[in-house]
């Protein structure tokens, strides 16, 4: 008798502890935006149609929207140009500015004018999509990523083993400064008046006169460094960093008639961020383009000569060591220390910039393959798996060619805002096998999850994330039982990139 009610005894137990592992979560304890290089689905995916159904028509759950052909051209006597098949290091640093992404797209904007034949047919605000139609049919705009060696299969197997965005956005139309402080905060605006206003900075930044010459971003930029600044006719104008005058990238809070950040939520909700991050220029080496943190004064709190962040903010959150993020999340015996919102931007030679990196696929693979293989748990017991969300998603569009026609902004922020698509997946053990999400994303649908996610009103920054239309709720289903996780197969593991002695250099240098 002892003996039959000690083993319904152990039956129960078992079955509180299955009931335990299988009680539905409410929110994601961790959000982790993995933010890569300069590329289209045209482009880095384009082998994603060797084994799954592609097409630019069918609009629904079973078919990625990627374009295999007649790739549209103004220049050619056809109109078309045939893509052509390149390695994912090929070479190419394609003009990426706002006024590339004008070439592109050829809008009708009135009083624009551009050096090949303008749209008559279309009425703004709207893109006539011809690629590089003001440029040589033999541009590197025409190339998408050759996988006969398997390159890219991590990027492929991430994107039908998890979620697929068909139409994810980048928000601004140019290069990586400005993306980054989208995806950061919501706007590159100098102030929330000036993003209502529709002013942003456009461009990374260029050269100064310092001697020796730096091109430093944000707080660090030196006096003589250059961007510019767009308006909402999408016309540009040069703003020359001189500190004697105010005439700086160094952003105050929105109290001080600056702008707010994600930082600014999360830090009032008593969550915590880490921002990770490839070296860049400064005496700290914070003072990269991608280092989205560094253009903002309450978190940078510049040193007198601009080339350090000495702010107590930025020696807690920000990291500029991007492997962190695997220790941090427990391999090799590191601590379990993942906070609530990660951002992670990579190495040089793992960011999938066009001129020669090769290592992206494996980077962003294992990190999931970390997070999926951690033994760490929450408070509650639950694993770093099963409570949280992986973002990837690319800056921006790289120069690239895309087929789909951003949805772009009436005035006055239409003048900078949408860009081309870029490629998302969303990664977690509540996310369907091969789901693909057909509604239309930016990086502020990205802030809006964060803030869905962990009970902040949804817009509260009142920039992108307010504008956006949706917050990728789609993606997951907490009531599901959670996923048990399969590693993806890389060429690397998390102690090459935790033992890697390569400098960590910057991520491009345009």
């Amino acid at each position: 008798m002892k003996s039959t009610l000690r083993i319904l005894l152990v039956l129960l137990g078992l079955a509180v502890v299955n009931q335990a592992q299988v009680t539905p979560i409410t929110r994601f304890q961790h959000i982790i935006v993995v933010v890569q290089e300069n590329r289209t689905p045209d482009n880095l995916f384009y082998a994603l149609c060797a084994g799954n159904p592609c097409s630019t028509t069918i609009v629904d759950s079973t078919h990625y929207n990627i374009q295999t052909g007649q790739w549209k051209d103004g220049s050619s006597s056809t109109g078309l140009y045939p893509p052509v098949a390149a390695l994912i290091n090929n070479g190419y640093d394609l003009n990426h500015s706002h006024t590339g992404w004008l070439e592109e797209c050829d809008p009708p904007h009135a009083g624009l004018t551009f050096s090949c034949n303008p749209p008559t047919n279309l009425p703004p605000p709207s893109c006539m999509m011809d690629g590089a139609s003001c440029t040589s049919l033999n541009h590197g705009t025409y190339i998408f990523v050759d996988n006969s060696t398997g390159t890219i299969t991590p990027y492929l197997i991430l994107a039908t083993s998890y979620g697929w965005a068909n139409y994810m956005f980048q928000t601004n139309q140019g290069p990586s400064f400005p993306a980054h402080q989208f995806l950061f905060g919501g706007t590159s605006a100098l102030s929330a008046t000036g993003d209502a206003g529709g002013t942003f900075v456009s461009e990374n930044f260029v050269v100064g006169t310092s001697n020796p010459p730096v091109t430093w971003a944000g707080c660090y930029a030196q006096d003589g460094e250059k961007t510019s600044l767009v308006g909402s006719n999408s016309k540009e104008t040069t703003y020359t960093i001189d500190h004697a005058t105010g005439t700086i990238v160094c952003i105050p809070p929105q109290a001080q008639g600056g702008r707010s950040t994600m930082a600014d939520l999360l830090d009032g909700a008593g969550l915590s961020w880490t921002y990770y991050s490839s070296a860049g220029g400064g005496t700290d080496m914070g003072g990269s383009i991608w280092t989205a943190p560094n253009a903002l004064s309450a978190i940078c709190v510049p040193n007198s000569t601009f080339d350090t962040c000495t702010g107590t903010e930025w020696k807690n959150h920000v990291v500029i060591n991007p492997s962190q993020v695997l220790t941090d999340m427990g391999a090799n015996n590191g601590k379990c220390n993942l906070s609530n919102v990660s951002w992670v931007i990579p190495t040089s030679a793992n960011s999938d910039h066009p001129g020669g990196s090769t290592g992206g696929p494996d980077w962003v693979a294992n990190i999931i393959n970390t997070l999926g293989q951690s033994a760490c748990k929450n408070a509650d017991g639950t694993t770093y798996w099963d409570s949280t969300a992986v973002v990837v998603t690319w800056d921006d569009f790289g120069g690239f060619y895309d087929h789909e026609q951003p949805t772009i902004e009436m005035s006055p922020e239409g003048g900078y805002q949408l860009g081309f698509r870029v490629p998302m997946i969303f990664v977690s053990a509540y996310t369907q096998k091969k789901y693909i999400n057909n509604s239309r994303h930016d990086f502020g649908s990205v802030l809006r999850f964060i803030e869905h996610n962990f009970a902040i009103t949804e817009g509260a920054l009142g920039f992108a994330d307010s504008r956006a239309t949706t917050d990728l709720t789609e993606f997951y289903n907490l009531k599901n039982t959670p996923r048990t996780f399969v590693p993806i197969p890389t060429t690397t593991g998390a102690l090459d990139y935790i033992n890697d002695k390569t400098p960590n250099g910057v991520v491009d240098d345009d």
